[in-house]
């Protein structure tokens, strides 16, 4: 009998990383899904999927994980999706340099720590996949998201890396890049405006009025967005095919954008993008 694939899944609480937890448990993967508050486990364990508290910011709590993860499953693991993020919205000169520490701190280091985490577990048995969830905009920069671009930029330089220093192994990096999917993350990144951003006090107070309409739902939502599921099925071919992708794009913008960037002269192709956001 073939033994049952494992895999930890971050993020999990809603969006892409809570519909991913439960399609992979449905596929017949053992998961292990983890939210970063307790209140949100139980919506995981009531489906029968086993869930821990993890923090990307508090490296005992991945070492936790880690650790309990490898105690359930005798010492192995098949895959991880680092999926688990935030943006933080905002004009550069706007950002203070703690706030941009936080969005990496989030976004890159802890992914970072995880990662490194798993791979000798996967270089003991000879196999594994890890695929992150990063974005079009780590390829494609946008306006007034510059920590957020800045973190999944540096996420695709270091994933890619990674995949060409692991060649041989046996363990395979694959980079999943969504435009905008149905999730909370326009919500959560409100919340970060709100706390971090002095919009009033801003050169840039009107066009941050015209995007807090947007993030509020009080304008019209981002085209081509797509629901969860648009993930799942390039991150299923990701963790079974022979040979996996080291880039998925999910939605037409995102595949849209980086056929653009290829396409066009540099100056003409950021003159375009400038004009949305």
């Amino acid at each position: 009998m073939k033994a049952q694939r494992s895999i930890i899944i971050t993020g999990c609480s809603s969006g892409i990383g809570a519909w991913c937890a439960r399609a992979l448990q449905r596929d017949g993967w053992r998961v292990f899904a983890t939210v970063r508050k307790t209140e949100d486990l139980k919506a995981l364990t009531s489906d029968g999927i086993e869930a821990f508290i993890m923090d990307y910011t508090q490296p005992d709590t991945i070492s936790s994980l880690v650790k309990a993860v490898l105690t359930r499953t005798g010492g192995t693991l098949d895959a991880l999706f680092n999926n688990g993020a935030y943006g933080q919205p905002g004009a550069v000169e706007d950002l203070t340099t703690e706030v941009l520490r936080q969005q990496f701190e989030t976004n890159v280091f802890g992914w970072h720590e995880l990662t490194r985490q798993v791979i000798p577990i996967m270089r003991r048995q000879g196999h594994g996949r890890i695929v992150q969830c990063s974005s079009v905009l780590g390829i494609v920069p946008y306006r007034w998201r510059g920590a957020y671009n800045a973190s999944k930029f540096a996420l695709e330089g270091l994933s890619l890396t990674l995949r060409m220093e692991l060649s041989g192994t046996g363990i395979h990096v694959s980079l999943i890049e969504p435009g905008p999917i149905a999730s909370k993350f326009t919500a959560n990144a409100l919340l970060h405006v709100e706390k971090n951003i002095d919009v009033e006090n801003s050169v840039h107070a009107e066009d941050y009025r015209r995007q807090l309409r947007r993030l509020k739902g009080e304008a019209p939502p981002a085209k081509g967005k797509l629901e969860p599921d648009a993930v799942y099925k390039v991150l299923a071919h990701a963790l079974t095919a022979r040979n996996p992708k080291p880039h998925y794009p999910v939605t037409t913008p995102a595949k849209q954008g980086m056929l653009l960037k290829k396409l066009l002269p540099a100056a003409t192709f950021y003159r375009i993008i400038a004009k949305f956001g």
